[in-house]
């Protein structure tokens, strides 16, 4: 009937400008059940369950043999840890892969038989599943005591393809490959010319004494293609140097020639090539994102102009703007944005809305999110407006950051005099009368902006936030320090009493007050333009971090698969390391670690290798012989290519707020946040008519009238 029908198209408009919010794809089943069924599965509680569950079974590596669970990381003091016993943690993995199943099944059917066999990802997503559960089979008929599991390599692919973002990064990525792979050419012609030159310059000689370099460095191709390859990383610098350099300082002339044209130049080009490829296919990418919202909001006009009491004529359609009120109240969308587009909505005369009419609405969408401070109150009392004027100055807040910074230096002071001073010679009177002084400052500073600004006013800053949780914080501190401890005075060095020693309580106290001195950062306008552009980053590098994690858990389970049990034993600082993986066969490696933090650099379980091992080979430390292909590998991937990539986003994201700034001045009660989308908003090109109804006219199950 009628009236099934316009509710139908009703809402087919709430899901179509839904997708327009969250640039997703319109290409889905557009009939009643299915857009229950499409609004259920991206409801929050579908798609909480779903980010739980990929949380859980990438968390599973912490706890599954070998188990992550002790204090320490040094394999010369940690307990034996405690493994799970066989089915505790394949149980929860058999609950995540149903998670899946019923994930990757709605999917599946909700964009039709036609268009799945278009979408690699499904398929992609699919084969990961069958591969688990083959391998989760295995895994239980050998009662949980084989060595290769295939399945948690593949577990990161749940978290990238639940990510649309993530996937156009990825895409970004591979698109920058063909031009990465010139420049990596580039330096491997770079690196085997310069170790042909090595192996040459550095050869044997008949004085053994004089062969240090050799001896250390260049012995054979493989050493001297190592050497060189952390030398460009500067790793090994100078100590790769240093003994050609005690021979002959002629010898320095290669090793700066070699430092130059690699770091210098070749490195920084491969910078500049991502940076330049990169930009230019993210920029595509927030392209289509903005086609997908155009489109996604001409799909709604279409459907409501198809209402039987939808005015129109034959060259021509139009909404009633009764129909779209209608439609807002039921789409899941910012308040801020719905009440913009209803206010503009009275603004209209007449009671229909052409096509370009209701996609102007729509902009509000693609505007700054503006966030305006309260005001601050309206005092009657002539004194009080005194001194809400003289609180309420910039001038007070700049008066608070010279009493910081006399508070930072004076801490400064006594660091210095007490340094050499043993805990029982010192004396914590001084240090702890300053802080007691300062941290009263505090109290009464912000008791004052509270007074003058109002609270809701006070607290809308951010850096009202952070200064106002650490003054209550120290507070809070010097209270109990005083409780336990008394108040200070001359000798004050009392015994240890609960929880911490009267020293620990005041170093907490003195890193507070360091912290808090970052109070100052807003009032210096490109300290502030800096970090504005750190944090908007972190807001909006999701992605990257996303493709970060997925590397980093990728990489260490197949290390844990290589390397896990091969420290067997540890005699006089020297560790022997035996062959257990089933890829590495026959070989017996020493290793000597110099450095106190080696000893933790092992991959003995998955957070060792996640927070230390990863993180440490990041900066570039190789480590054996049989391993440099792994390593090598590594850093390709995270130090070559993702901080190149990261850089690229943070050039981006400075450039756009220099510009930015140079061209607006910032209004002092608003605060502009801006999306990856957004930087992009003023080098984007609007899509024709043409175009959209074009790609409407494909879509493969919505009818339309014309």
């Amino acid at each position: 009937g009628t009236g099934a029908d316009n509710d139908l198209y009703i809402n087919q408009a709430v899901v179509f400008i839904e997708d327009a919010i969250q640039y997703r794809s319109i290409n889905h089943r557009v009939d009643f059940n299915s857009l229950w069924l499409y609004r259920w599965y991206y409801s929050r509680i579908w798609q909480w369950i779903l980010s739980l569950t990929i949380t859980i079974i990438l968390a599973l590596a912490f706890i599954e043999k070998p188990s992550s669970l002790t204090v320490t990381s040094d394999v010369r003091y940690r307990h034996p840890a405690w493994n799970p016993p066989c089915g505790l943690t394949e149980s929860i993995e058999l609950l995540c892969f149903l998670v899946f199943v019923v994930d990757v099944s709605v999917k599946s059917y909700l964009i039709g038989w036609e268009e799945f066999w278009k979408n690699k990802w499904l398929m992609a997503y699919i084969l990961t599943l069958i591969v688990s559960l083959t391998d989760w089979i295995v895994s239980l008929s050998f009662f949980c005591a084989e060595d290769v599991r295939i399945r948690r390599i593949l577990r990161p692919f749940f978290l990238l393809q639940n990510s649309s973002m993530m996937k156009k990064t990825l895409k970004s990525i591979n698109s920058t490959l063909p031009e990465m792979a010139s420049v990596v050419l580039l330096l491997a012609v770079h690196l085997s010319l310069f170790t042909m030159f090595a192996m040459l310059l550095f050869a044997r000689t008949k004085d053994g004494q004089q062969d240090k370099e050799w001896l250390s460095y260049f012995r054979n191709l493989p050493d001297s293609l190592t050497t060189l390859l952390v030398l460009l990383t500067t790793a090994n610098n100078p100590d790769v140097m240093i003994p050609a350099y005690s021979k002959n300082r002629a010898y320095s002339i290669f090793f700066i020639l070699f430092t130059v044209l690699g770091n210098l130049f070749l490195m920084n080009l491969l910078t500049a090539i991502i940076y330049n490829q990169f930009r230019g296919y993210l920029l595509k990418s927030v392209q289509s994102s903005l086609f997908r919202r155009r489109l996604g909001i001409r799909a709604a006009f279409e459907v409501l102009s198809s209402l039987k009491e939808a005015p129109g004529n034959a060259q021509q359609s139009y909404v009633s703007t009764g129909a779209l009120l209608q439609v807002l109240q039921k789409v899941e969308m910012d308040s801020r944005c719905k009440q913009a587009i209803m206010r503009s909505l009275k603004t209209y005369s007449c009671d229909q809305l052409s096509a370009a009419q209701f996609q102007k609405l729509f902009e509000e969408l693609d505007k700054d999110a503006i966030k305006q401070h309260p005001p601050s109150p309206e005092y009657q009392s002539h004194f009080m407006q005194k001194m809400q004027f003289a609180f309420g100055h910039p001038y007070f807040g700049y008066l608070g950051n010279v009493v910081a910074l006399a508070n930072i230096i004076s801490i400064c002071v006594v660091l210095v005099m007490d340094a050499d001073k043993q805990p029982s010679e010192r004396d914590d009177f001084f240090l702890g009368a300053i802080n007691c002084f300062f941290i009263l400052y505090y109290l009464l500073e912000m008791l004052l902006k509270i007074l003058a600004l109002g609270l809701k006013r006070y607290l809308s800053y951010p850096s009202n936030r952070f200064d106002g949780l650490l003054t209550v914080i120290l507070l809070a501190l010097e209270i109990a320090t005083f409780a336990v401890y008394g108040f200070p005075h001359p000798g004050w060095r009392p015994e240890f009493m609960g929880l911490l020693s009267l020293w620990d309580m005041v170093r907490l106290v003195n890193m507070l007050i360091v912290f808090r001195f970052l109070r100052i950062i807003p009032n210096m306008k490109f300290m502030s333009l800096v970090v504005t552009t750190l944090l908007d980053l972190v807001k909006n590098l999701r992605a990257f971090a996303g493709i970060l994690v997925v590397v980093f858990y990728a990489f260490a389970i197949t290390g844990i698969m290589l390397f896990k049990g091969a420290v067997l034993e540890f005699l006089g600082g020297v560790f022997i390391l035996f062959p257990t993986s089933f890829y590495i066969k026959k070989v017996t490696v020493v290793l000597y670690f110099q450095k106190k933090y080696d000893f933790m650099a092992l991959f003995g379980h998955f957070q060792a290798e996640v927070s230390c091992c990863l993180f440490y080979l990041l900066s570039v430390n190789l480590i054996c012989r049989w391993a440099k292909i792994y390593f090598v590998a590594w850093w390709l991937i995270s130090s070559v290519i993702w901080v190149n990539l990261f850089v690229a986003l943070l050039l981006e994201n400075f450039i756009h707020k220099w510009d930015r700034r140079c061209h607006r001045e910032p209004v002092s009660d608003i605060e502009y946040q801006r999306t990856v989308e957004l930087m992009f908003r003023d080098v984007l090109e609007e899509p024709t008519e043409e175009e959209l109804m074009e790609k409407l006219h494909q879509h493969p199950h919505l009818q339309l009238c014309r």
